[in-house]
């Protein structure tokens, strides 16, 4: 697909973030698997025979299994960030893994790889790292490894099988200023109540946009009921407290 560039129409309406022409083309063509890539081919997601999506998390769940199995994952531990789902986490703990979390960015995931040996680490949003082979991410690298892994094993859903993606939600809240998020009362004591809750069956994370006048909210946890509780609670204790 997207296979006709004119210079101005790359990924336009497929790619990594328009899946959904590669899932209809997947299921027509009766095709194995469909790899979609963003505009640099650093990130790489899949489409299942059904055409069900695979993310990073499942590529990473995937992986893992194998590595384990050959026992080539060093310390039984996975690198992700932030972002990726408490699903993810519950379906490698089953499997006796370990997922180290670090701040959005592969370049953090990196950073945590190195420190500390291990040698899978990626992003939700399909940037994997395989540091045996190279310590940047490579969607073509990703597609090839996963390929590897279907022609092996059978279809792609049967190597992520287990995967439950816990209900999720990310508010943007615009502010005036950044100052740290403990220091405002309001948001402690909303953020308080949430983790309270939720205790290990949801995950909070709130963080300033980098380049942007943001703060962003995510909240994941078993019930859609108390992600939209949630996410508005602190949403609306952000804007009292510092909202533009």
């Amino acid at each position: 697909m997207g296979t006709s560039p004119d210079g101005r129409n790359i990924n336009a309406g497929c790619g990594s973030l328009y899946l959904e022409g590669l899932q209809r083309l997947v299921v027509q063509e009766h095709a194995t698997l469909g790899v979609a890539f963003d505009g640099d081919a650093d990130r790489a997601l899949f489409a299942c025979q059904s055409g069900k999506v695979v993310n990073g998390d499942g590529v990473l769940l995937a992986v893992a299994r194998f590595l384990k199995s050959q026992g080539q994952l060093r310390a039984n531990r996975v690198v992700a960030t932030s972002m990726s789902n408490l699903g993810l986490e519950r379906a490698l703990a089953r499997e006796g893994i370990t997922l180290a979390r670090t701040a959005v960015g592969d370049r953090y995931v990196l950073e945590e790889m190195l420190r500390s040996g291990s040698v899978l680490g990626g992003e939700q949003s399909g940037h994997i790292i395989f540091l045996d082979d190279s310590p940047a991410g490579d969607g073509l690298l990703t597609a090839v490894k996963i390929a590897s892994l279907v022609s092996m094993h059978g279809h792609i859903e049967s190597l992520v099988t287990g995967l439950k993606d816990y209900p999720q939600t990310i508010v943007n809240v615009k502010v005036r200023s950044k100052p740290p998020l403990d220091s405002l009362p309001e948001v402690s004591r909303a953020l308080a109540e949430a983790q309270s809750v939720l205790g290990d069956n949801g995950r909070i994370v709130l963080r300033y946009s980098g380049t942007e006048p943001l703060a962003r909210i995510m909240v994941e946890a078993e019930h859609d009921s108390d992600v939209q509780r949630f996410s508005q609670s602190l949403a609306a204790a952000l804007r009292s407290s510092i909202g533009a």
